[in-house]
C-alpha cells in the first residue's frame, strides 16, 4: 500500500481555556489592591474604557443579602456599572479630550488655572511637594543615621562605605548585610569595613548596626559601663535565660541568686530594637471587601464594600465615533477587538463582585455561631461545602477566599480563617470541633496557670479536653501549643518560680 499524504476531517471535543475565561479566572483571586492596578493597567492600554467618576447610585451603593433561607444574589442590584454609558452632550470622553475633539470650552477661557485648590506656600494640597507633610512626617531610622553621619567627620571613601552599611539596617536597626560582600563590592579591605562599623556604632540610638542581639545589648551595656565578665558571660548564655535555666546560669556567671536577678533586671531595662522607636513606611491598612452586621431578629446582613470595586465603563459614544472613522481592516479589527474586551472586563468584574458575595454569603451562613457567641462556636469548614451549597467549584471558592477579608462585629478576618480542619467529639453522634477552638480552649487552660501547681501538662490538657467532649490526641495538643509559641510546661513552671 502506496504512503501519500491526504486530508481528512474529523470531530472532535476539549476543554480549551480562552484568553477570556483565563482573565476572568485571574481576576477572582486578586485583592482589591491588586485589581485596582489591574483595571488602571487596562484603562491605559484600551482607549475605549474609562472610570466612572459619577457618584454611585443610592440603591447601587452595596449588595445585601440576608441570613436567611433565600441566600440568592441572582436578582440583588449589580454593585458593579453598567456597560452602557451615554454622557450628557457637553461631557467629553477620555477619547475625545485626548485627540483635542471635546468641549472647547475651557480652551476658549484662556487655559485659566483654578487656584482654589493651591495649599499653603504655593503648592498644591497633597502633592509631592507638602511642606507641611514633610515637616511633621516623623523621621525614619535611615534618615537619623544619615544626618549623623554628615557630621561625623569621616573621609571620602568611610563616608562611602558608611552609607552602604546604613542602607543595609532593617527596621529593628539591625546590620543585615555581610560585609565580606560590602568589602568586595566596594573593593576595600574586610578590615577597613569594619572600622567604619566601629564608628557607627557609636551613633544613636546606642545598639543600633549591630549584627545580633548579643552584640546590640553590649554595646548599650558598654555606654552604662557595666559590661563587666559576669554581664559578659550572661550574654553568651542567653539561651540558658530564655530556657529559664537559672542554676546553670549562676555557674556561668559565677554570681549568686541576688546578684544573678540584678543583672536579669538590668538585662530587661536595655532596648533588644533601637530601631523600632523611629517611623518606617506607613504599613498600607487591611481594606475589607465584605462587610457583615447584624440585623433585626437575629439576622446576618452581608454587603460588598463598594470602594473595592472598580467602577469602568464602556465609552460607547467614542467607539461610534472610531468605528466610523475606521478605513482599512486593521483598524477595525483593533477597534472591534477593544471594544470585545472592555466589554468582557466590565461583565467579569460583575461576575468577580457577584461570586464574592455568594462566597461570604455562604460563609457566614455557616459560622453564624461564631459571629454571634464567639471563637468558640467556630464550626468545622472545608472549600467543598461552601462549593456545593453555591454551586461551584472547589477551585473557585479556593481563589475568592484568597487575599479577601470580612469585616465583622468581632473583628476584620481573612476569609480563609473560617475554613478549619475538624476534631472529632467524644460522644457518639455529636458535633464535630473546629480546630480553632480547640485551640483556643487551649490557650485559655494555660492563661489561667497561676502557680506551679497549676501547670498543666499535655496529658492533662488531653484528659481536660476529652472531658469537655474533644477527642484529641497528645501530639495535637502539643502541636497546637507550639504553633501558638507557647513554652511546655516544664519551662512554664521555671518561668513562674522565677516570678514568685
Amino acid at each position: 500500500m502506496a504512503l501519500g499524504p491526504r486530508l481528512e476531517l474529523r470531530q472532535g471535543q476539549s476543554l480549551v481555556i480562552t484568553p477570556q475565561l483565563q482573565q476572568a479566572i485571574k481576576l477572582l483571586q486578586l485583592s482589591n489592591i491588586e485589581l485596582e492596578a489591574y483595571v488602571e493597567a487596562e484603562i491605559e492600554r484600551n482607549p475605549l474604557l474609562q472610570k466612572d467618576e459619577r457618584d454611585a447610585e443610592p440603591e447601587a451603593e452595596a449588595v445585601k443579602a440576608e441570613s436567611t433561607d433565600d441566600w440568592s444574589v441572582d436578582n440583588a442590584p449589580d454593585s458593579v456599572a453598567a456597560a452602557e454609558f451615554d454622557g450628557g452632550e457637553g461631557d467629553a470622553s477620555p477619547g475625545e479630550r485626548a485627540t483635542g475633539d471635546g468641549d472647547l470650552g475651557a480652551q476658549q477661557a484662556g487655559g485659566a488655572v483654578d487656584w482654589s485648590k493651591a495649599g499653603k506656600g504655593g503648592s498644591f494640597e497633597g502633592g509631592e511637594d507638602d511642606l507641611e507633610g514633610r515637616l511633621t512626617r516623623a523621621k525614619t531610622l535611615s534618615e537619623h543615621l544619615h544626618d549623623q553621619l554628615a557630621v561625623a567627620g569621616l573621609n571620602d571613601a568611610e563616608r562611602a562605605v558608611a552609607a552602604q552599611l546604613i542602607d543595609a539596617a532593617d527596621e529593628g536597626g539591625y546590620m543585615r548585610a555581610d560585609l565580606w560582600e560590602i568589602a568586595e563590592r566596594l573593593g576595600c579591605e574586610l578590615g577597613f569595613v569594619e572600622g567604619v562599623l566601629t564608628v557607627l556604632h557609636g551613633f544613636e540610638p546606642t545598639g543600633v548596626l549591630a549584627r545580633d542581639v548579643r552584640e546590640c545589648l553590649a554595646l548599650q551595656l558598654k555606654e552604662r559601663d557595666r559590661l563587666d565578665p559576669a554581664m559578659a558571660a550572661l550574654l553568651d548564655n542567653l539561651e540558658l535565660l530564655a530556657r529559664r535555666d537559672m542554676n546553670a546560669l549562676r555557674r556561668a556567671c559565677g554570681v549568686d541568686d541576688e546578684d544573678l536577678r540584678d543583672m536579669i533586671a538590668e538585662l530587661k531595662s536595655l532596648t533588644p530594637r533601637p530601631g523600632a522607636a523611629f517611623g518606617g513606611e506607613p504599613s498600607a491598612p487591611v481594606v475589607p471587601d465584605v462587610f457583615v452586621r447584624e440585623g433585626l431578629g437575629g439576622l446576618w446582613l452581608v454587603e460588598l464594600n463598594t470602594d473595592t470595586l472598580p467602577r469602568v465603563l464602556v465609552d460607547q459614544r467614542y467607539h461610534a465615533r472610531v468605528a466610523g472613522g475606521a478605513r482599512t481592516d486593521q483598524e477595525k479589527t483593533f477597534v472591534s477587538d477593544c471594544l470585545a474586551t472592555a466589554n468582557w472586563l466590565v461583565k467579569s468584574l460583575d461576575q468577580r463582585a457577584k461570586t464574592i458575595l455568594k462566597v461570604a454569603s455562604e460563609i457566614v451562613r455557616q459560622q453564624d455561631g461564631f459571629l454571634a457567641y464567639g471563637v468558640e462556636h467556630l464550626r468545622p469548614l472545608n472549600l467543598k461545602t461552601v462549593a456545593d451549597a453555591i454551586g461551584m467549584h472547589e477551585s473557585t471558592v479556593s481563589r475568592v477566599t484568597s487575599n479577601k477579608y470580612l469585616a465583622t462585629p468581632r473583628g476584620v478576618y481573612e476569609m480563609k480563617f473560617f475554613f478549619t480542619s475538624s476534631i472529632a467529639s467524644t460522644s457518639a453522634g455529636a458535633e464535630a470541633h473546629s480546630a480553632e477552638s480547640v485551640r483556643h480552649k487551649i490557650k485559655q487552660l494555660i492563661e489561667a496557670e497561676r502557680s506551679e501547681t497549676e501547670v498543666h501538662s499535655d496529658d492533662h490538657i488531653v484528659d481536660i479536653l476529652k472531658e469537655a467532649g474533644v477527642d484529641i490526641a497528645r501530639r495535637t495538643v502539643a502541636k497546637y501549643r507550639e504553633a501558638m509559641r507557647i513554652p511546655s510546661s516544664v519551662e512554664r513552671r521555671r518561668m513562674l518560680r522565677a516570678s514568685v
